[in-house]
């Protein structure tokens, strides 16, 4: 098995156990043992768990940004925007269960990368905030408090990760259609 396939089987296996135990309970003798290998035999592929949960939470961050730069510069309405970013958060979530995990609860534990991670966890949220607020300026949403309507729809996403594994007939076009519609219309027929 190429090196880079292995490392990134290793970091899989580790976001596994990382979201059933907990990162600070896991070792990297327990990363081994689940891999079938002997602990120096994963000292080749990776230096330690801190560079595991780097390369899990930083790639994920850098995908939610990269996905919002993209909707930021788009030339649709606000609403559309909250609909592409409830997609984004689908996409990434569905495809990276264990590792949104590390995500939402591990990325205190990051020590060089913490900074960069805040940053761009920073930058996010401030480009959600300007497209919420850009559509209450556009009367394409209700004018209430930016950082309430930021709560509720990015409490909601965040916590996908928790849920989409329940569902086995999750279908990851239809739950963001769902959601939007649930998130950015609400529940009352009009």
């Amino acid at each position: 098995m190429k090196r880079e396939n292995r490392k990134q089987e290793i970091i899989h296996t580790a976001a596994i156990l990382f979201k059933e135990k907990g990162y600070s309970a896991v070792t990297m003798r327990d990363i081994a043992n689940e891999m079938g290998m002997k602990a120096a035999s994963l000292y080749n592929h990776i230096k330690s768990k801190q560079e595991i949960l780097n390369c899990i939470i930083i790639s994920l961050a850098e995908a939610f940004t990269k996905g919002m730069n993209v909707i930021v510069d788009s030339n649709i309405s606000s609403i559309k925007k909250l609909e592409a970013i409830i997609t984004l958060h689908v996409t990434i979530t569905t495809n990276n269960e264990n590792e949104m995990a590390s995500l939402n609860a591990d990325w205190m534990h990051l020590e060089e990368q913490l900074d960069y991670y805040l940053s761009l966890r920073e930058a996010y949220e401030n480009n959600f905030r300007k497209i919420i607020r850009e559509g209450i300026q556009q009367k394409e949403i209700t004018n209430i408090d930016v950082d309430v309507i930021l709560f509720s729809i990015l409490s909601t996403l965040r916590s996908l990760y928790l849920w989409i594994p329940k569902k086995e007939d999750c279908k990851p076009k239809q739950l963001a259609a769902n959601l939007s519609s649930v998130l950015l219309k609400g529940i009352f027929i009009n």
